[in-house]
C-alpha cells in the first residue's frame, strides 16, 4: 500500500519532469489531511508548536515548517513553488507587489557604494525607485539603452552589481538581448535581473537566456483578471534566501487571499497569453495602415527593429502595444483617448479587459521631461494593453478615436 508520503514524493518527481502547462496547474500542491482538490486558502497570522522546544527551533531555522505568515504561509508557498517552476528557477519569494519586488531584490543584494546599471526603458516607477530612493541608501544607478550592449559595457564599474531591464519595456516594446546581457553580466561579476512582467514565463523564461532573477507584478498576467496586487522574485536560492530575509524583517509580504487569487491565474496562463497575444498583434496590424497614426511599437510587425530578436526569444509577441497618434501634442491622445467606450482609461494592464492609458501623463508622468523623452515616450503616445474581447469590437472602438482626431 502506498502511503501518503510515498504518494507525494513520487508525484513530486513527476512534476519536476512536466511541461509547463501542468506545471501552472498542479505545481506546488501539497495536499492536507482533507484530500481537498483545490489550493485551500490559509488564513492565519500565526502557528500553533507542540511545545516550546519545537516552536524554538522553528524560529531559529533549525526545523522546516510555519513560523508566522508574515514569510511563511502554505497558500504563499504554494505559489512561490508554482512561479518558480513554471519560470525554472530553484525558489521564489512572493512580495506585496511588483514594486516590493524589485525593492526587495534591491535591499537584499545591494549596499551603500554599490552600483546598477538600468536600461532606461523601464516602468517609470522603477527609475524612481533606483534613482532617488536607492540613491538615498548609497546605491548609484546609470540608465542606458536596452538596445546597446556597448552602453551597458561602457556603463558598467567595480563596483556595479546589477544589471536590471524589462523586455519587452514599457511601453515601447524594446527587446534587449538578454542572453547577450547576461553574458556580460557574468564577465563582470553582475547579476542580470529581467522584469519578466510583459511576457510571463508562459511567452519567456530569461532564466533559460542567462539571466539570474527574474521579477514580476503578479497583479498583471499572472491573475489575469485585475483582481489583485503582488510580486514575485524568482532564482537561485542563495539569492532568494536573501529576498526572503529582507521579506522577514521588513515585512513586504503577500497575502494567503492573493496569493490564492494568483494560482488560480496561473492555471490559464498560457491559454490567456496567446489570446492576448493573438489580439495584440491583430491590432497592430490593422493600426499600422490607419490614416492618423504615425508609428506602432509592437514585436510583432515584421517592421519594428526587434522583431527577429522577440521571435527568437519569445514563444509569442505580448499583449501590449503603443502608438503615436497624429498632431503630435498630449491634446491630441487625450483626445482618442476620451473618444473610446469599450476600452477601459487605467494604468493597470494585463486584465481580461483591454485597457488605454497616456504614459506621459501617469504611468511615466513622474519622470522628468528629459528623462522621458530619453526613454523615448513622445507627448502623443499612446500605450494599449490588449485584453480578450472580440477584435472586432476593439477596432470600432479604437476607430471612435481615430474619428475624434479628425484627420
Amino acid at each position: 500500500m502506498t502511503t501518503d508520503s510515498d504518494y507525494q514524493a513520487q508525484r513530486d518527481a513527476v512534476l519536476r519532469e512536466a511541461e509547463l502547462d501542468t506545471l501552472a496547474v498542479r505545481g506546488g500542491q501539497q495536499r492536507t489531511a482533507e484530500g481537498e482538490h483545490s489550493e485551500p486558502i490559509f488564513t492565519t497570522s500565526s502557528y500553533v508548536f507542540a511545545s516550546a522546544e519545537e516552536a524554538a527551533a522553528r524560529f531559529s531555522g533549525e526545523q522546516p515548517g510555519n513560523v508566522y505568515s508574515r514569510y511563511t504561509n502554505p497558500t504563499v508557498r504554494t505559489f512561490e513553488e508554482r512561479i518558480a517552476a513554471m519560470e525554472g528557477g530553484e525558489a521564489a519569494v512572493a512580495t506585496s507587489s511588483g514594486m516590493a519586488a524589485i525593492l526587495s531584490t534591491c535591499m537584499a543584494l545591494l549596499k551603500s557604494g554599490d552600483h546598477v546599471v538600468c536600461s532606461h526603458s523601464v516602468f517609470g516607477t522603477t527609475t524612481v525607485l533606483l534613482n532617488k530612493y536607492m540613491g538615498k541608501m548609497g546605491v548609484s544607478c546609470s540608465f542606458v539603452s536596452p538596445l546597446d550592449l556597448n552602453a551597458w559595457r561602457e556603463a558598467i564599474r567595480p563596483e556595479t552589481q546589477l544589471l536590471f531591464l524589462e523586455s519587452p519595456s514599457n511601453p515601447l516594446s524594446e527587446i534587449a538581448d538578454i542572453s547577450a546581457l547576461a553574458t556580460l553580466a557574468h564577465e563582470h561579476n553582475c547579476l542580470l535581473v529581467v522584469d519578466n512582467c510583459f511576457c510571463t514565463p508562459a511567452l519567456q523564461k530569461p532564466l533559460a537566456l542567462g539571466a539570474d532573477i527574474v521579477v514580476h507584478s503578479a497583479t498583471k498576467y499572472l491573475d489575469g483578471q485585475g483582481r489583485c496586487v503582488g510580486g514575485a522574485v524568482v532564482g537561485r536560492r542563495e539569492h532568494t534566501d536573501e529576498v526572503l530575509a529582507f521579506i522577514r524583517s521588513c515585512g513586504p509580504s503577500m497575502s494567503p487571499f492573493n496569493a490564492w487569487v494568483f494560482l488560480k491565474g496561473l492555471e490559464t496562463l498560457r491559454l490567456r497569453m496567446m489570446a492576448h497575444s493573438a489580439n495584440a498583434l491583430a491590432l497592430a496590424q490593422w493600426l499600422d495602415e490607419q490614416p492618423g497614426i504615425e508609428k506602432v511599437y509592437y514585436a510583432g510587425l515584421p517592421s519594428h527593429p526587434g522583431h527577429a530578436l522577440a521571435a527568437k526569444q519569445q514563444a509569442a509577441f505580448g499583449g501590449v502595444l503603443s502608438f503615436e497618434v497624429a498632431g503630435g501634442d498630449r491634446e491630441s491622445a487625450w483626445r482618442f483617448i476620451n473618444a473610446t467606450r469599450l476600452v477601459s482609461i487605467t494604468a493597470n494592464l494585463g486584465d481580461a479587459k483591454t485597457t488605454i492609458v497616456h504614459p506621459g501623463t501617469t504611468t511615466h508622468g513622474r519622470l522628468s521631461a528629459d528623462e522621458r523623452s530619453r526613454s523615448g515616450i513622445r507627448d502623443n503616445l499612446i500605450r494599449l494593453a490588449v485584453g480578450l474581447e472580440d477584435v472586432r469590437d476593439l477596432k470600432a472602438d479604437l476607430q471612435r478615436g481615430l474619428d475624434a482626431l479628425n484627420v
